[in-house]
């Protein structure tokens, strides 16, 4: 006797019968928003997750969460179901232009990943916290009743021609519907194709968002699977016409990527090239960090694009932008009066974006992944270096007193409560360099990043330095 779906009940006995049969307080118990409606034509096709969305999207975030561990408990969703529905959700209500909604969706695939890291009684936690946020922010939006992004009709018009170029130029217009309606052409394309069009567009600025945004909704892609791709990156054009919009409406000129990429492209004969195998020593890969690090990004974009011209692979010259990245980490100490190492400090920043381009390169035809790391070189130059030195200092490694693995670990997550990061950082330096096994550093640390930090950066940037201490090689990794 009871629906599928609360779409058929609504169907069935429309919104007001439903809440005068049970009341509207039991209605908000149950997670129904009073201000529900029927999806209608207009409402994006979400499949089998439509009804997990609505709940989502439609209950306050206290009386979300028991619903949601009643669902667990009883085995009626499990952690992959509720961040796929939570992604949806996010990207119903926001359509990539909310930069809390945007964050939230950025965190959504670290916090799974996290889960899965955490012993099963506790994996719920992170997901749980990415779908508090993700909730409490669908409500300040309008809850059910109000979606930014709707189904996308036919295209009016054909794409001839580099399909990219014309998406960067749409972007760069501030013209949103003509944007959309060439990304609309691709409906029927790959993924990859898809994310491939996106990409001059991606390298067209150098706001970390635009790039770990289409990092993570590619991402998502995996997990929700490719019905849902064109869903997905329509977020990426949406969020790119709206920094435009943005950009414009206070008066700010072009950033200078724009002028300074296709330059070094020709300059360096990079159209066309095939990607080189070139491998680089320890010391070598360290000097092209300091250099990417040291700047001006004019410079840093320089030397990147020389190292691809004279044929060095791909990975190790984001290997060198990574460590340049994590420099300003390293070198961020607290006698900065303007930012320490936390939250969107340049160096978490900075770390994220240079990830996201690595993981874009791995995913795009070469001639993007080229572009794409010349742009990430000069986003990481483009923050100011710190002239204080790499932590942990000396009199940091002097401090710590233990020797053995249980005993660092233990003087590291005491540093953390005191919030002293030279301590902590020293005595991770120095587990590392006794060959303890890194999966207890992210144990110690991973209890702060659920239960600490209810920030927008803590889920990801965790990510990102489990991903960049894995592609890091062995003699540079534990600065990660």
């Amino acid at each position: 006797m009871i629906p599928s779906t609360r779409r058929d009940f609504l169907k069935d006995v429309g919104r007001g019968m439903l809440v005068a049969g049970i009341g509207t307080a039991v209605a908000s118990d149950l997670g129904f928003s009073t201000a529900f409606a029927d999806r209608g034509p207009e409402s994006l096709p979400l499949g089998a997750h439509e009804a997990l969305v609505e709940l989502i999207r439609s209950t306050p975030p206290e009386k979300l969460q028991p619903i949601l561990i009643s669902k667990l408990k009883a085995g009626e969703v499990d952690n992959k179901r509720l961040i796929q529905a939570a992604a949806l959700a996010n990207a119903e209500a926001f359509g990539g232009t909310d930069y809390v909604g945007y964050h939230t969706a950025m965190a959504m695939l670290p916090a799974l990943g996290i889960a899965q890291q955490l012993p099963a009684e506790r994996q719920a936690l992170p997901v749980l916290k990415v779908i508090y946020r993700n909730s409490a922010q669908c409500q300040s939006h309008g809850g059910a009743s109000k979606a930014t992004l709707m189904a996308l009709h036919a295209a009016e018009h054909s794409a001839e021609g580099d399909i990219g170029l014309k998406i960067r130029e749409a972007c760069r217009n501030s013209d949103l519907k003509n944007a959309e309606d060439l990304f609309g052409n691709m409906r029927s394309a790959t993924p990859q194709e898809m994310f491939n069009a996106l990409q001059p567009a991606v390298q067209d600025d150098i706001n970390v968002h635009r790039f770990v945004f289409a990092h993570r909704t590619y991402g998502l892609i995996g997990l929700l699977g490719k019905e849902y791709a064109h869903t997905l990156l329509r977020q990426s054009v949406r969020q790119m016409v709206d920094f435009e919009v943005q950009h414009k409406r206070h008066n700010n000129p072009d950033n200078p990527i724009r002028a300074l990429l296709p330059k070094l492209l020709d300059q360096y004969k990079l159209v066309g090239k095939t990607p080189g195998k070139k491998e680089l020593s320890d010391a070598a890969v360290d000097e092209l960090a300091t250099t990417v690090y040291n700047g001006p990004p004019a410079k840093s974009a320089d030397a990147v694009a020389a190292a691809l011209a004279d044929g060095v692979d791909m990975e190790q010259v984001g290997e060198a932008i990574s460590l340049a990245s994590n420099m300003l980490c390293l070198r961020q100490g607290s006698g900065d009066k303007q930012w320490r190492t936390h939250g969107d400090s340049a160096g978490v920043h900075s770390s994220d974006a240079t990830n996201a381009f690595r993981n874009m390169a791995r995913n795009t035809d070469p001639k993007h992944g080229i572009c794409g790391l010349i742009v990430a070189a000069y986003h990481s130059a483009s923050h100011n270096p710190f002239k204080t030195d790499t932590y942990p200092l000396e009199d940091h490694r002097k401090s710590i007193k233990a020797t053995d693995a249980a005993g660092l670990l233990a003087e590291c997550e005491d540093a953390v409560k005191a919030n002293d990061q030279g301590r902590a950082s020293a005595a991770i330096q120095i587990y590392g360099e006794k060959g303890f096994a890194v999966d207890g550093v992210f144990q110690t640390l991973i209890k702060y990043t659920i239960s600490e930090d209810g920030r927008l950066h803590g889920e990801k940037f965790f990510h990102t330095v489990g991903e960049e201490y894995k592609a890091t090689r062995p003699s540079l990794r534990w600065r990660q």
